[in-house]
């Protein structure tokens, strides 16, 4: 029964066993944690292999031994590699270091330093610089930004991406606005895949914006990671980007790190030439080559079968979101007091409960032993202005674990609710 139909006589009875449970759970002492989305031992695991790819020969595939200095856009395998994660041409690909947010810092460090385009134009000279950025989203994208001193601003995203009505106009009226941040497919945290419609129209978004250094930032992290396989489309940016003349103005990011080992992978950024250029240019200034050993090993474990790779990721990663939203039906559906997604790919769920509660379901979580993503982590500076979203990553725990984090996460939110109820009443 929906909560609204309760009596207030049935609310406080169903309170009081609510918090009888709540005690009991405090008293297991638990420690559990749904705080980030890393990969589980089992999905490394899937990545052993990689030790065995050298085996003595380092060379690649156009004789560059890798031990040694040079490349600095990466071998020809490694940049492959990346194509096919990208699905863009591998003489779009710069494949470097082990992280694409470390990219991403060198890229968003150059645009407001010297720009990307030789011609003076770099986000620095404007007073007040900013980023588009679609909420809920993604926290280290927003600390990165912070960091590097742009404000952001907010619009609502939805299950087929950012509000394009909100961003245009935000591009279109200001010229201080130099780009947006997007997490095209299963993004963090909702989950979604943009839509053909909303690609295309982020193509095209530099034509319209103001500013005449706007640039796209395509953070794909989640590009194969599908629970079901083949995997599902999303439109390619780059290939509209160069039809509408933008191709200039986008920068795509992927990496491996959930793909084998995190923190122990490869870093891609995709663009046009020019960008590129400009990428290459950085990053020879601050280094003579990227590690070649560790893209070789990649490149020999994973081409040709990225798909057959990730459907092991996927066999041990589906059945945790599946326990994920059984336990999110069964304890929250009947009392209507929250609604979620329910993605088919990617490491999130984004969970939103009565508006003024998620700080208080944290609070209670950790009482009873549950660390949960900081409550407005998905949002910059921290803030969500509604104090309505959770972030729940079910992936690094098992499967007990994880269904007992589930019980007490949606008795927290159903105690926190119930309260939030009578107070009102």
């Amino acid at each position: 029964m929906r909560l609204q139909d309760l009596s207030n006589e049935d609310i406080a009875a169903l309170r009081a066993q609510l918090e009888r449970e709540f005690e009991l759970q405090k008293g297991n002492r638990l420690s559990l944690d749904l705080t980030r989305g890393k990969p589980d031992a089992d999905q490394l695991d899937l990545s052993n292999g990689l030790e065995d790819t050298i085996a003595g020969n380092y060379i690649a595939s156009d004789g560059t031994d890798t031990r040694n200095y040079g490349h600095i856009r990466g071998i020809p395998e490694a940049r492959a590699l990346g194509a096919d994660i990208m699905e863009v041409p591998a003489d779009r690909v710069i494949c470097w270091g082990n992280s694409s947010l470390s990219l991403m810092y060198i890229a968003v460090s150059l645009l407001m330093e010297r720009g990307i385009w030789g011609d003076g134009r770099h986000w620095s000279s404007d007073p007040a610089p900013r980023l588009i950025t679609p909420v809920p989203g993604y926290d280290r994208h927003f600390v990165l930004t912070e960091r590097l001193g742009l404000g952001m601003v907010n619009v609502g995203i939805d299950e087929a991406g950012p509000d394009m009505e909100a961003v245009r106009e935000l591009a279109a009226s200001d010229p201080g606005i130099k780009g947006i941040w997007c997490v095209p497919k299963y993004s963090n945290p909702t989950g979604c895949i943009y839509s053909d419609e909303v690609v295309a129209a982020l193509a095209e978004l530099p034509k319209q914006a103001a500013a005449e250094d706007f640039v796209v930032l395509w953070d794909n992290a989640y590009a194969v990671h599908d629970f079901e396989f083949p995997r599902k489309p999303l439109a390619n940016l780059l290939a509209l980007a160069e039809t509408a003349g933008t191709a200039d103005h986008m920068l795509l990011f992927a990496s491996t790190s959930k793909i084998t080992h995190a923190s122990a992978g490869l870093g891609f950024v995709a663009g046009s030439d020019g960008t590129l250029a400009a990428l290459e240019a950085r990053l020879n200034a601050s280094s003579v080559g990227p590690d070649k050993v560790n893209q070789l090993r990649h490149a020999r474990f994973l081409n040709g079968r990225v798909e057959a790779h990730m459907a092991g990721h996927a066999a041990l990663v589906k059945p945790k979101f599946e326990l994920v939203q059984q336990i999110l039906d069964a304890e929250l559906a009947a009392l209507d007091i929250a609604s979620w997604t329910r993605p088919e790919g990617g490491y999130f769920v984004s969970l939103d409960v009565r508006a003024g509660l998620a700080g208080r379901i944290g609070e209670l979580a950790a009482e009873a032993g549950l660390a949960l993503t900081p409550p407005g982590a998905t949002f910059p500076y921290r803030k969500d202005p509604e104090d309505r979203n959770l972030r729940i990553a079910p992936t690094f725990a098992r499967l007990d674990d994880l269904k007992t984090a589930m019980e007490v996460l949606t008795l927290c939110v159903k105690i926190a609710t119930l309260q939030d109820e009578m107070n009102r009443r």
